[in-house]
């Protein structure tokens, strides 16, 4: 049965499609059996990424490991589209290790969906207080939190439908985008914040990826820091470019996902 993360954030801009493709594919890469589903129905840029990506297979002859896109019916309304995106959940889940799923930034019935259905939950987050309240209050004085904010609320509300469900605990991960390179108050601040939030309410903080042009660049292609370099492309091998990558590696090892069951191995008699 398949491990279902979620890319989540109420907030737009955060980073959630540039973390799912590159975790879908370092997947894929990995020869892990991965399935996308896109329930941004309207912006659809993490299944235009994929479609990219087939298509730049195809007029270059390439056979780069990528995830299955996997598509429901989201013209006939929400509540048809709800329904049709579970009756994929429950077609697909037997059929691949992972799926990846986007979601909207903004509280839509398709977006709680998915969240109600995350084994893990990936909330790109920008290094912001603007961003931070989404999760938290914060006291403007001394900046100690005051409590948990809206989409703190939603995810908890998750997490008690998933124990009612009888199903494992949810695993929340909360990754810190486009942090700034230089010392400063404010990042010290947003740090300790997101630290003592993680303890109050049970995420897991890691460090996401700082804020590279290289990210945007690919998205014509359909690439991913994991796949450069490639011939005849202008992007090279720069220390930026090779310091994203790493950074795409320290996320999916973050996450800590399920390994592939090793086969045992037989004693001599």
């Amino acid at each position: 049965m398949a491990h279902i993360v979620v890319f989540g954030n109420e907030k737009g801009g955060s980073g959630k499609t540039t973390a799912a493709i590159h975790v879908a594919v370092a997947l894929a890469r990995e020869g892990r059996k991965v399935g996308a589903i896109d329930l941004d129905v309207r912006q659809r840029s993490f299944s235009r990424h994929l479609e990219n990506r087939a298509e730049w297979c195809a007029k270059t002859g390439k056979d780069l490991p990528s995830p299955e896109l996997l598509k429901f019916n989201s013209n006939n309304g929400l509540e048809d589209a709800v329904q049709a995106f579970s009756e994929l959940l429950a077609s697909a889940a037997p059929r691949f290790e992972f799926l990846v799923i986007d979601t909207p930034g903004a509280d839509t019935p398709l977006s709680r969906a998915g969240h109600a259905a995350a084994d893990t939950l990936v909330t790109p987050l920008n290094d912001s207080f603007v961003d931070f309240d989404l999760l938290a209050r914060i006291d403007p004085t001394t900046f100690e939190i005051k409590g948990p904010s809206v989409y703190s609320d939603f995810v908890w509300d998750c997490r008690k439908r998933r124990l009612m469900a009888k199903k494992p605990a949810l695993d929340w991960v909360v990754m810190r985008n486009r942090v700034a390179s230089t010392e400063a108050r404010n990042k010290k601040r947003l740090g300790e914040a997101i630290g003592t939030l993680a303890q109050r309410i049970g995420f897991r903080p890691t460090k996401g990826f700082g804020e590279r042009v290289i990210f945007r660049e690919l998205f014509p292609m359909g690439l991913t820091m994991l796949d450069l370099p490639q011939p005849g492309r202008s992007v090279s091998l720069s220390m930026s470019t090779l310091a994203a990558r790493q950074e795409v590696r320290e996320l999916v090892h973050a996450l800590g996902l399920p390994q592939p069951a090793r086969e045992p191995v037989a004693l001599a008699g």
